[in-house]
């Protein structure tokens, strides 16, 4: 019985699809959804805005926040209340490390990107091959 999932999420298609699968098959579920914000660096482009801000972890949660109402709107629709984090750094670090918390993590396939269309995505290859819980990968 899964009492806690954890959702990865950004502004794709396939981390709302991600959100919705665990909804719907987890409807008892305690569902806590997670936006990772990169860590600034030159090279990482919507993270070098970030870089730029005197307060880091404040920019990064309200970049979360867009991310965050369109996943209360989605849940609202099941009558659930989602709890929300937002973590800086590495997505697959930062869900890997939150990963034994939970009893599964829900994740999406890809991000919004080409590469990541082509195949399954590596920050979900990594979740998939690493989670110390079950996960599933939503396409």
């Amino acid at each position: 019985m899964i009492s806690h999932a954890l959702v990865p999420i950004d502004d794709s298609e396939m981390a709302q699809r991600a959100l919705e699968y665990a909804l719907e098959n987890h409807p008892d579920a305690k569902v806590t959804v997670l936006h990772v914000v990169g860590e600034p660096s030159p090279m990482m482009g919507a993270a070098v805005g970030l870089a730029l801000e005197e307060d880091i972890e404040s920019a990064a949660e309200e970049r979360s926040e867009a991310v965050f109402e369109d996943a209360r709107e989605l849940a609202a629709g099941y009558d659930v209340e989602l709890d929300t984090e937002t973590h800086l750094g590495d997505p697959a670090r930062a869900i890997l490390n939150r990963a034994g918390d939970f009893d599964t993590v829900v994740i999406g396939s890809h991000s919004g990107s080409l590469a990541d269309r082509l195949v399954v995505g590596n920050v979900a290859q990594k979740v998939f091959r690493r989670s110390p819980v079950p996960v599933t990968v939503v396409r």
